[in-house]
């Protein structure tokens, strides 16, 4: 664990902390929404293959 935390013992009461206020429950359900997927999808105008990855060049044996 990074210096920056503290030490573990500190760390891991923060945690306990955090759990009886309702921090984590509050943190995901701000992130547990509904996701926007317009920025997600991807379709062939965005984005190209490289001919190896199309499969070009590849000796098939019968």
């Amino acid at each position: 664990m990074p210096e920056e935390f503290g030490k573990c013992n500190i760390v891991f009461k923060r945690f306990g902390d955090w759990v009886k206020a309702g921090i984590w429950q509050k943190l995901f359900d701000a992130a547990g929404g509904q996701p926007n997927m317009e920025y997600a999808m991807a379709d062939a105008t965005s984005v190209k293959v490289h001919r190896h990855g199309q499969g070009a060049g590849i000796k098939v044996r019968p």
